[in-house]
């Protein structure tokens, strides 16, 4: 991936999300960059110093030159803000090639018009300089991220699926059709790059044993199968529902009137008769 990222003068800028992280890949590439013999500026502002330099070999941690933000965000006032930190950053660095870390303009972009911040970075466009710098896209609305993005040489956006982390680099070509390329990778714990081939869509069908079916009539306290004699004596039994011709002729049948059925009441003594009301169901 490095050579996609080797012209000078350059803007990357690495696109995350809170889904995929994209400070590990960043650091890898600062690693490859300072194994090649280059001097790299951090510009710390969401992580400390030390927790930034973790994981770096004494090669790499002695070519970094680290302005820390993250212990001190309101000294930017005495430098002109946090954008006026982001030039302070080059100033006695070595006339070589040179590589300017920001982790990450997601913190300057919140602290400064989008407009200053491009118009800063374009400023720090020069010959031998590249600039990396850490946006996280899903903090922003689509107008910053739409300009940062036109503003920058290549952009790499930080991604993944179940195959792994996936890395798709942007480069736009002037009066040409932009060139993007996807790459699977993985970050070591000494930050060095990994990449692997593209996993293939049709994962292959693995033939599980089948798993021995459980008895689900095991273990019950009642018996749900009837005998013999319980199913005539199911078979024999008149349901309550079911109405037979005798039952439905002594339904039909009148009753005689020395067989009326009559209901009586006798009210208790704190019983209270509602004329208005005799079955006590008004609520008002």
């Amino acid at each position: 991936m490095l050579q996609l990222l080797a012209s000078r003068g350059d803007l990357v800028l690495l696109r995350d999300s809170v889904e995929w992280e994209g400070r590990s890949l960043l650091k890898a590439l600062i690693r490859e960059i300072a194994l090649k013999g280059e001097q790299v500026h951090v510009l710390g502002c969401e992580v400390s110093e030390e927790a930034f330099r973790e994981g770096f070999d004494s090669d790499t941690n002695r070519r970094l030159v680290y302005h820390d933000v993250f212990r001190d965000p309101q000294g930017c006032a005495g430098i002109g803000g946090p954008l006026g930190a982001l030039r302070a950053c080059l100033r006695g660095a070595d006339a070589g090639p040179c590589t300017l870390a920001v982790d990450s303009l997601s913190w300057l972009l919140l602290r400064a018009p989008c407009s200053a911040l491009c118009q800063a970075l374009r400023a720090l466009g020069r010959g031998q300089l590249r600039v990396l710098g850490l946006l996280h896209e899903d903090v922003h609305g689509p107008g910053p991220v739409g300009a940062l993005g036109s503003l920058a040489q290549v952009q790499v956006t930080v991604g993944g699926s179940a195959g792994g982390a996936v890395a798709r680099v942007l480069r736009p070509k002037p009066r040409h059709r932009p060139t993007e390329q996807t790459h699977w990778f993985s970050v070591l714990p000494d930050f060095s790059l990994r990449f692997h081939k593209e996993p293939s869509l049709e994962a292959p069908l693995q033939h599980a044993p089948p798993a021995a079916t459980a008895d689900a009539l095991a273990g019950l306290t009642f018996n749900i199968h009837l005998s013999e004699k319980e199913k005539e004596a199911r078979d024999t039994l008149a349901l309550p529902f079911h109405f037979s011709s005798e039952k439905q002729q002594s339904l039909l049948r009148p009753a005689p009137a020395s067989s009326a059925s009559q209901i009586f009441y006798e009210p208790d003594a704190e019983d209270y008769l509602d004329q208005e009301d005799p079955d006590d169901d008004l609520d008002v």
